[in-house]
């Protein structure tokens, strides 16, 4: 059971972070602080693997992985079948795109404006190879992605709908359901890229309608760097056929020709990171305990006040579009890059992003826009803190 996170409950998190006794830290959309229970898991398992062999500890490993998949699954409001372990999110999509198999001329892919740009590249690659075409949707008055101008741009030749639903360059949440609900009124698939907004939001694949979700567990998660989760809804795994399998994601069947399971599996390689896997069971189990609507109230209500903070100093743009916002606050500071900013916060021991055209192509060139300083907060993310990054901006803007 789950409570409200006091302020008592955030200290005691913190003791248990050695990352938020050493930093500043407002970077968590680039990846978060792991606790000291989650390295212990890793650190344990690897000890494990010295001292007994690799192969050898690799049972107790495979526990934590099916472990880990338990619990995702439960995050995610998903079956245990339909989730494969992988090493990232770009990782996860692409894998899942590419086992769409080859594109023809005229077909469409729609996507959102703040489409990611690791997956525009696979998209881009594919669709020139074929003849076929990506069209950004229309965004509403609010900057996210409107369902309506997506129903009417509907036709048979449309395969995909794409959506990232928490852009990495600011606080906008896309209506990620509302999206759902068309692409299934039309039998459409639907891709949603989930790494923001996954250990941030409460997130139920059922409700959001999506054939593919994929995250990263790196950032709100707080989950080791190289671990990501790829959702395939069951109805679905039989469209998609891998780019690459092996004997773990498709076994020799009886008369030794592979057979690719019948799960998401089917996405993951032989060969894994069992140390992660351990880390990452004990971050989702941390998340899980916590409660994900207790991490989605608290980072709002930071974020919310944070941004009425920056954009008070003179000098300073908050760049954020939406009516729902998330724990991502976008700005920049008149007469400096965000570049330089970043460099600059980071000499006086305050950590935060800066995002450049590629992350988000569509959406940065619609809005005029080259790069954009970014101050992502997390649950751990204390009044102290706060204080501290806006006395740094505030040194910055009067420059």
């Amino acid at each position: 059971m789950s409570s409200p996170l006091s302020l008592a409950a955030v200290d005691a998190l913190r003791a248990l972070t050695p990352g938020a006794q050493r930093t500043t830290h407002f970077n968590h959309a680039g990846a978060s602080l792991p606790s000291s229970a989650t390295l212990e898991a890793i650190r344990a398992y690897l000890w494990l693997e010295a001292t007994t062999g690799p192969m050898e500890a690799g049972v107790a490993g495979r526990e934590q992985t099916e472990r880990a998949r338990s619990l995702a699954a439960r995050l995610l409001n998903a079956r245990h079948a339909e989730i494969a372990l992988t090493t990232g999110n770009s990782a996860g999509w692409g894998a899942a795109f590419a086992a769409l198999g080859p594109w023809a001329s005229g077909e469409r892919i729609l996507v959102g404006r703040h489409e990611w740009g690791g997956n525009l590249a696979a998209m881009r690659l594919s669709a020139q190879r074929a003849g076929a075409t990506i069209e950004v949707i229309p965004s509403d008055s609010s900057g996210a992605v409107d369902p309506s101008a997506l129903e009417a741009m509907l036709d048979d030749r449309v395969r995909l709908i794409a959506l990232t639903w928490m852009p990495a360059n600011g606080g906008l949440i896309n209506p990620a359901a509302a999206i759902g609900q068309v692409a299934r009124r039309h039998g459409i698939p639907y891709f949603v890229d989930a790494a923001q907004a996954v250990g941030q939001l409460p997130v139920d694949v059922v409700e959001v309608g999506c054939d593919v979700l994929t995250g990263v567990c790196r950032k709100a998660l707080r989950g080791p760097r190289g671990t990501g989760l790829l959702h395939v809804r069951e109805d679905f795994l039989s469209r998609l056929t891998p780019a690459f399998v092996d004997m773990r994601s498709a076994p020799p069947g009886v008369d030794g020709e592979p057979v690719l399971r019948d799960d998401a599996v089917r996405f993951e390689p032989a060969e894994a990171s069992l140390a992660l896997h351990c880390g990452l069971a004990n971050a989702l189990e941390e998340a899980l305990e916590i409660g994900i609507e207790n991490i989605r109230a608290r980072i709002d209500g930071i974020a919310q006040a944070l941004r009425v903070q920056l954009a008070a100093i003179p000098g300073v743009t908050v760049l954020d579009q939406g009516r729902e916002q998330s724990g991502l606050v976008a700005f920049n500071i008149a007469g400096l890059e965000a570049v330089s900013v970043q460099r600059k916060l980071a000499d006086q021991g305050v950590v935060i992003g800066s995002n450049g055209v590629a992350y988000t192509p569509f959406d940065m060139e619609s809005r005029g826009l080259k790069q954009i300083a970014r101050a992502s907060v997390s649950y751990l993310t204390t009044e102290l803190e706060i204080g501290k990054l806006l006395g740094g901006v505030r040194a910055l803007a009067i420059q």
